[in-house]
C-alpha cells in the first residue's frame, strides 16, 4: 500500500463521517490504522518513525470519536424506539427513530463527482440520525394532525437562496469557443478598483478639471448631461513618457468606481486568424456588461496606426476597422444612463502617428505636460513621504535643479537619493559583515548631498525638440 493510497482512504473516511455514514467510516478508518502499522516495519529512520507515530496516533483519535458517536446513535435508538405500535394522543405523537446502517469496504479512493450533479447525495447528508417517516395517527374527529410547515422552510430556503445570487458578483459568460478569449481578457485586464485618488497625482491641475469634466460629473449629474450635452465618448491624453497619462486613468476610474479594462496592444494581438478582431469585439462586449466601464488603452499608437500605409498590413487593418467600429457603437444614444456608460481612455506618446478616424472619435484631447515647479516640489513630497529626510534637504531647491524632468524622472532621482546612506554604509565591508548589518544601523536619514549625487547621475529623459512637437501637434488638434 502507498502512501498516496493511504492518504486518499484517510480522506475517503472522512467524507464518510462528514455523511453521516459512521459505520463505513470506521472501517476505512481501520483499514487506513492497519496500513500505517505495516508502513512503519519498513521505516528504518527513527525521527520519520515517530512522525508517522503521531500521524496514527491523530487518526486513531478520529476514528474513536466516529466510534463514540455510533454508540451514542445506537443507545438514542434502544431509548426511544418502541418495541410496538404504541397508541398516542393527538397532543403528543411520537416518532420512532432508527439510525440507518450503512456497510461497505474501504477501497482505494476515487476521485468523487461534482457536488452538484452528484444525486446520491441527497440521500447521504445527514448530521446525525434520520428519522423515519411514518404517517401520524388519526385524531377524534377522524382528521390527522397538519404536516411539519415544509413550506416555510421552502421559501426560507429560497429566500436565503436568493440572498446569495444578489451578493454574488456578476460574471460575462460566453460558451463555447470564445470562452477561452474571455478568461483571458477578464484574468489580464480587469481591475475593480485601481484604488489610485486624485491626490496621488502632483500638479496636472488642468488635465484633472477636464477629466472630471468629461467622465467622473456625467456619473454624478446624470439629469445635466442629456442631449448636446452628453459626455464625450472618448478621450485622448498626449504628452511626452512618464508624465502620468496612465495614474490619472486609473483615478478617473477610482472615483468613478467603474471597472477598469487597462488594455494594450499585446492584449488584442493573437496569432491566429481573426482572433484578434474577436478580441477587440469581445472587449467591448465585456465592457458593456460589467458597466459603468473605464477602457484605457495605453499606447493607443501601436493598436490603431495611420491606415493605407505600404507597411500595413492586411490584419492589422482589419483590427483596426473593429476597433473604429466597436467605439462608434459606445456612446451613440443621446440619452445617457450612468449605469451603461463606456468610456474610452487612450494615451500616447505619439499623436501625429494616429489614425484620423480615431482621432475624430476621441473627441476631447489633452496635453499631459512636464510638471511645473509646484507640480516637481508635490512629486518630492510624495514619493518621499515614507522616507526619513534630514532637516538640511531643500524641496525647492532640488525641484528647481529637476527642470525638464518627467514624474517618471523625479521619481528615479529619489530612488537613487534614498539608496546612497545604504551605500556608503556597506563600502569595504565582506558579504559576512554586510549580512550582520542591524536593521538600527541602516536606518540613516537622506541628506542633500544624496540628492545633489542623485541629480548627476539621473538625467532627464524628454528632449527640447521632443516637447515642440508636442506642442505644436496640441496646438492644431487639441481640444483642451
Amino acid at each position: 500500500m502507498s502512501l498516496f493510497e493511504i492518504s486518499e482512504n484517510v480522506k475517503l473516511a472522512r467524507e464518510y463521517a462528514l455523511l453521516g455514514n459512521y459505520s463505513s467510516a470506521a472501517v476505512c478508518y481501520q483499514g487506513v490504522l492497519e496500513q500505517i502499522k505495516k508502513y512503519l516495519f519498513s521505516v528504518r529512520d527513527t525521527a520519520l518513525q515517530q512522525k508517522w507515530q503521531q500521524v496514527w496516533q491523530e487518526i486513531n483519535e478520529e476514528n474513536k470519536n466516529v466510534r463514540d458517536i455510533m454508540t451514542t446513535l445506537e443507545s438514542f435508538q434502544l431509548d426511544t424506539a418502541p418495541s410496538k405500535p404504541t397508541n398516542v394522543n393527538q397532543d403528543n405523537d411520537i416518532w420512532p427513530v432508527q439510525v440507518e446502517r450503512r456497510s461497505s469496504p474501504c477501497p482505494v479512493r476515487r476521485a468523487p463527482a461534482p457536488y452538484k450533479d452528484n444525486k446520491q447525495h441527497n440521500k447521504r447528508l445527514s448530521a446525525g440520525p434520520r428519522a423515519q417517516h411514518h404517517q401520524p395517527p388519526r385524531g377524534p374527529n377522524g382528521d390527522r394532525p397538519k404536516a411539519p410547515k415544509g413550506k416555510e422552510k421552502k421559501d426560507n430556503a429560497s429566500k436565503n437562496k436568493s440572498d446569495v445570487s444578489e451578493t454574488e458578483v456578476k460574471r460575462f459568460d460566453r460558451a463555447g469557443e470564445d470562452k477561452d478569449l474571455v478568461d483571458t481578457l477578464e484574468r489580464d485586464i480587469i481591475s475593480q478598483n485601481p484604488n489610485v485618488k486624485w491626490d496621488d497625482i502632483a500638479d496636472l491641475e488642468d488635465a484633472k478639471k477636464l477629466l472630471k469634466e468629461a467622465v467622473v460629473l456625467p456619473m454624478w449629474m446624470p439629469e445635466f448631461f442629456k442631449g448636446i450635452r452628453r459626455p464625450w465618448k472618448g478621450v485622448l491624453m498626449v504628452g511626452p513618457p512618464g508624465t502620468g497619462k496612465t495614474l490619472l486613468a486609473k483615478a478617473v476610474a477610482t472615483e468613478c468606481r467603474t471597472t477598469f479594462f487597462n488594455v494594450s496592444s499585446s492584449t488584442l494581438t493573437s496569432k491566429y486568424r481573426g482572433e484578434s478582431e474577436k478580441l477587440v469585439r469581445l472587449l467591448f462586449e465585456m465592457a458593456r456588461f460589467y458597466a459603468p466601464t473605464t477602457i484605457f488603452i495605453d499606447e493607443i499608437d501601436s493598436i490603431c496606426s495611420r491606415r493605407g500605409t505600404s507597411e500595413e498590413h492586411e490584419a492589422s487593418r482589419r483590427v483596426k476597422a473593429e476597433l473604429l467600429v466597436q467605439m462608434d457603437g459606445v456612446g451613440g444614444s443621446m440619452e445617457y444612463d450612468p449605469a451603461k456608460m463606456v468610456m474610452v481612455l487612450a494615451a500616447t506618446n505619439f499623436p501625429w502617428d494616429i489614425d484620423e478616424a480615431l482621432r475624430r472619435r476621441l473627441e476631447k484631447r489633452i496635453y499631459i505636460p512636464l510638471p511645473s515647479a509646484k507640480g516637481r516640489v508635490d512629486l518630492l513630497k510624495i514619493n518621499l513621504k515614507e522616507l526619513e529626510i534630514a532637516n538640511d534637504v531643500n524641496m525647492d531647491k532640488i525641484a528647481e535643479q529637476m527642470e525638464g524632468y518627467s514624474g517618471a524622472d523625479i521619481t528615479n532621482v529619489c530612488r537613487d537619493a534614498s539608496l546612497m546612506a545604504m551605500r556608503r554604509r556597506i563600502e569595504g565591508l565582506t558579504p559576512e559583515e554586510i549580512r550582520n548589518i542591524s536593521r538600527d544601523e541602516m536606518h540613516m536619514p537622506t541628506t542633500m548631498e544624496d540628492f545633489e549625487a542623485a541629480l548627476r547621475k539621473v538625467s532627464k529623459s524628454v528632449s527640447a525638440i521632443d516637447l515642440e512637437k508636442y506642442e505644436k501637434w496640441i496646438a492644431e488638434f487639441g481640444s483642451c
